[in-house]
């Protein structure tokens, strides 16, 4: 009669642990790196409406310019241009030339920021803004710890905030481009 387990069941039983750890390990990294992103992300919508703050307090100057307005507030925010650096979308595409920019810039916070005003407005829009949450560390993908905002005469806004939370959800997803994780993950939505 047998009392133990040999040495050979105790090797299978232990590679078998081993391999379901490394199946398992990545998948909740992800998700806690993901979750750290975009608590990250909640934070600086607060920074963000300050600064509009300070920008509405100097509309009342005759030599208002909302172009040096925007530039003289981001400014203070930024301590060094970063290069190289490129991001991609959550799909694994290359962003379009919307969201293509062409300086970046670590913040104070060790973020990067980099934003372009429009030279012909849309309307309101006046321009896009991107923030990476955690700096030149990886992945620098949109939705992952890339995010952004319009901005508009007088608010930054999350990409996507008009759109419905379907689409949101969709663009969101490791088909879309990540744009939308920019107000979804605001709004409650979870990691797909």
């Amino acid at each position: 009669m047998k009392k133990g387990f040999t040495i050979v069941e105790v090797s299978i039983l232990f590679v078998i642990f081993l391999i379901v750890a490394f199946l398992v390990a990545p998948l909740s990294i992800d998700d806690t790196m993901q979750a750290k992103n975009t608590s990250l992300w909640r934070n600086v919508q607060t920074d963000f409406a300050n600064i509009f703050y300070t920008i509405n307090t100097q509309k009342e100057n005759e030599d208002f310019s909302f172009e040096n307005a925007i530039n003289s507030a981001l400014s203070s925010e930024l301590k060094s241009a970063v290069k190289p650096y490129k991001i991609t979308f959550l799909n694994g595409t290359f962003p379009s030339s919307t969201y293509r920019f062409s300086d970046y810039y670590a913040t104070n916070s060790n973020a990067v920021l980099s934003y372009k005003l429009f030279e012909m407005p849309q309307g309101d829009l006046r321009g896009v803004l991107l923030y990476d949450v955690n700096g030149k560390s990886r992945p620098n993908v949109w939705g992952k710890d890339v995010f952004g905002f319009n901005i508009y005469s007088d608010r930054f806004e999350p990409f996507c905030k008009s759109e419905s939370v379907n689409i949101q959800k969709q663009e969101c997803s490791k088909d879309g481009t990540g744009l939308c994780c920019s107000n979804y993950y605001l709004i409650g939505g979870s990691f797909n």
